[in-house]
């Protein structure tokens, strides 16, 4: 029995060009059906891009509560670049706006390059094609109307990166394995890793594997997720409502007797001052 309104966390392996939101509102709206109110709070621990596949998570009603923490887990992600071009949303969202050599790079290069510059902590200036705030509107927004947009470069720490396979000489393809800290952008990767390589990149696929414990094999696609929710049962609203009343009204109850009992022991350890001796005053004879 399901519980959305205390909180669940479903594990989604979200499709090629769907939001994170519009799978947090798909999700709503079942829940919403199901439980018959509208009062279902849902949302995700981490965005994934619309031309991004893998891993996201979904929270509900009070497990909204740990959605940090669930995004400061480690993430996985498998990437495949393209070599010698650029664009300016860093993958296939915009066209090519600039070409590049890339014969003169190989193998080793690209192994000497993502170990002595990739591994570790960097600097990464987030893509103007980005949700990060500008003036209190996202980045995405001005860039998409021609503005200029300037994001200040973040720290963010790369545990690994390795590559998968590799193109060359023949094609100017990458593909590379990239486990890294919540905040970094894959995207602005491949941008930096071609600028490092004497030439260009972007990014022409990328798949979350990995966030925290959760590995996208565990994952159940969104029609998946939508059919198990079809043929759950639910705790209602009324009842979760009063589970939880029950439940505080209990740890209340527990948290006033322990610190009860701490005062009690304060009080048994503090230590006893015995009378002083009554002073002795001199006589006069």
């Amino acid at each position: 029995m399901l519980n959305p309104i205390e909180g669940e966390i479903f594990c989604i392996d979200k499709p090629l060009r769907m939001t994170s939101f519009a799978a947090v509102k798909k999700v709503r709206a079942v829940l919403r059906t199901h439980l018959g109110t509208r009062q279902v709070k849902v949302g995700h621990a981490g965005t994934l891009d619309p031309l991004a596949t893998g891993v996201l998570l979904l929270c509900t009603g009070h497990a909204t509560k740990r959605i940090d923490e669930l995004q400061a887990g480690v993430k996985e992600y498998i990437a495949d670049l393209r070599l010698g071009a650029t664009t300016p949303s860093y993958d296939l969202e915009t066209e090519v706006d600039a070409t590049f050599e890339w014969k003169h790079i190989d193998r080793a290069l690209i192994d000497r390059v993502l170990q002595e510059q990739f591994t570790g902590s960097i600097e990464q200036v987030p893509p103007s094609f980005s949700a990060c705030k500008i003036d209190g509107k996202p980045a995405y927004k001005l860039a998409r109307k021609g503005q200029d947009v300037e994001i200040r470069p973040k720290t963010l720490v790369i545990d690994e990166i390795e590559v998968l396979q590799c193109g060359l000489p023949d094609e100017p393809t990458l593909q590379i394995r990239v486990v890294c800290s919540k905040g970094t952008y894959i995207r602005a990767l491949a941008r930096d890793i071609g600028a490092a390589l004497d030439s260009g990149a972007h990014l022409t696929a990328l798949r979350r594997t990995r966030v925290g414990d959760v590995t996208v094999d565990k994952c159940l696609t969104l029609e998946q997720l939508v059919e198990r929710l079809d043929n759950e049962t639910y705790v209602s609203p009324e009842q979760a409502a009063a589970e939880r009343l029950e439940r505080e009204r209990i740890e209340n109850r527990e948290r006033a007797a322990r610190q009860k009992a701490e005062r009690a022991a304060r009080k048994q350890a503090k230590p006893q001052h015995c009378d002083a001796p009554p002073k002795r005053t001199s006589q006069i004879k």
